[in-house]
């Protein structure tokens, strides 16, 4: 095929390939076929860059997501919460406001509990109460106290509560001084109607003696050898134990053993030296029980629903009988049947049961809810402080106070021998409430000693507030503001 003829056919061909708006265009027909065909293409059809929605090209604001709702659902909910618990002053707040309000439910519980008590013995309705209340006060003295003390100051206080306390467990093992109450001789006589239990105090002693030792063993980097862990930590707790079990209090001296033993955890030490102590301490607690008729008789009690033909384990089973007559809600403050005569020890080491039978499982699990914040407080305590002493101490009084309330209230539920401990904070006892309103003062100091609880405390006074909150406005000169 010649040229002439090869030229036209490919220029007919790209003219047949033009879009005919295009090709109609007299002005665009003259131009240039080659790199321009889409150029021309646009301006014939008046085709637009599509417009991409604003926000989302490079550099621009992420699209919102959309709302979920008012209160943003609950893994917000639990965020919010999470974050309000990580606040530095959480814990001082949760342990003031648990061990208050687990003090005050206790006063009412006690007048509620033991009103029949003191009229059978012909004192006035208010006798234990009055006795309790008075104990509450200066408990609540010493907790301030306590509070407001620095750290080196309990660390210096730890040797001579500690001589104090083997003085007066001493002194209530002499004849005419001591007193045997319900079969324990572990009471001084303070005169009128007021007595004393040092065996009470020697569990602060024991804390805060045994967290003093340890941190200065731990700074001296003693703690990794079993002796100087053991020596004189284990032989002074059983000094104490040995002056208890004089007495005949098994309940106490259970408690003391497992302060003992969380000091030991605290410190670190390993499985096996921590299984022989456990392991040795429970061959002499079932020698103690073996060998005492009544001990056994309490071990016998355990899960009872009824009392024996012979009137065994009567205690319990009108524990169990004041639970289950409870309810949801109770039969009402002041209501209960139980203690007018059938529970014995209504007020003190059974309080828990009356408490089911005149609130029930609402009142019990309100009282569970506070021992459990109040514990976990401690741990929280106990687990964020640098300082050893505070550790060991923190933990040391979350585990007393932890395991009194689980011996008790197992005791009570018959799940536990029934030891004769109290509910801390909560049963009657004057002597018992002393010491461990003495131990939450120790608590809510340590929460305050923390560095960002300090700062936020600060903050939080009348004349810092003032200075950062007020607004500055400058005098005009005729003195209007």
């Amino acid at each position: 095929m010649p040229a002439d003829e090869r030229f036209a056919v490919r220029r007919d061909r790209a003219r047949a390939s033009v879009p005919r708006p295009l090709a109609a265009a007299p002005a665009l027909s003259g131009l240039p076929l080659t790199g321009g065909l889409a150029l021309r293409g646009r301006l014939a059809t008046g085709a637009r860059r599509p417009e991409t929605p604003r926000g989302s090209g490079r550099g621009g604001p992420a699209p919102r997501p959309p709302r979920t709702g008012r209160g943003g659902g609950p893994r917000r909910t639990y965020e919010r919460a999470r974050r309000a618990w990580d606040r530095p002053l959480t814990a001082y707040y949760v342990i003031l406001g648990s061990s208050l309000l687990i003090t005050v439910l206790g006063l009412v519980m006690v007048y509620s509990a033991s009103m029949i008590k003191a009229l059978d013995i012909s004192k006035p309705a208010t006798y234990f109460f009055g006795k309790q209340f008075l104990a509450a006060v200066i408990g609540s003295a010493l907790m301030l106290l306590a509070a407001r003390m620095p750290v080196k100051l309990h660390r210096a206080l730890a040797y001579p509560i500690l001589m104090v306390t083997v003085f007066l467990m001493v002194l209530v093992q002499v004849p005419g001084i001591g007193m045997s109450v319900n079969g324990n001789q572990n009471w001084l006589y303070l005169g009128g109607p007021f007595q004393l239990q040092p065996s009470e105090f020697g569990k602060l002693a024991l804390i805060l003696w045994g967290a003093d030792l340890l941190a200065r063993k731990q700074d001296k980097r003693l703690l990794t050898q079993w002796k100087h862990m053991l020596v004189p930590l284990v032989p002074v707790a059983f000094m104490l134990l040995g002056l208890i079990m004089l007495g005949g209090d098994m309940g106490t001296a259970i408690i003391l053993t497992a302060i003992l033993f969380g000091l030991l955890w605290l410190a670190g030490a390993p499985t096996r030296l921590f299984a022989g102590v456990l392991g040795f301490a429970a061959v002499i607690a079932f020698l103690l029980i073996r060998t005492s008729p009544n001990r056994m008789s309490r071990l016998a009690c355990m899960g009872v629903s009824e009392p024996d033909p012979e009137g065994g384990c009567w205690q319990a089973a009108h524990g169990i009988y004041a639970l289950a007559s409870g309810g949801w809600f109770g039969s009402g403050l002041g209501a209960s049947v139980e203690k007018w005569g059938q529970l014995p020890e209504p007020h003190t080491d059974f309080i828990f049961a009356i408490t089911g039978e005149e609130l029930g499982l609402a009142g019990t699990l309100s009282v569970l809810a506070l021992f459990a914040a109040l514990g976990y407080a401690g741990i929280r305590v106990a687990g964020r402080t640098e300082d050893p002493f505070v550790r060991f101490a923190a933990g040391g009084v979350t585990t007393w106070i932890t395991a009194q309330a689980v011996i008790n209230i197992g005791a009570v539920l018959g799940l536990l021998p029934i030891a004769g401990v109290p509910l801390p904070l909560f049963s009657y006892g004057g002597s018992a409430l002393l010491p461990t309103m003495f131990a939450v003062g120790l608590m809510i100091a340590f929460a305050r000693e923390d560095p960002a609880a300090k700062a936020a405390l600060a903050m939080r006074k009348p004349g810092v507030r003032w200075k950062t909150m007020r607004r500055r406005v400058k005098k005009r000169p005729s003195g209007e503001r």
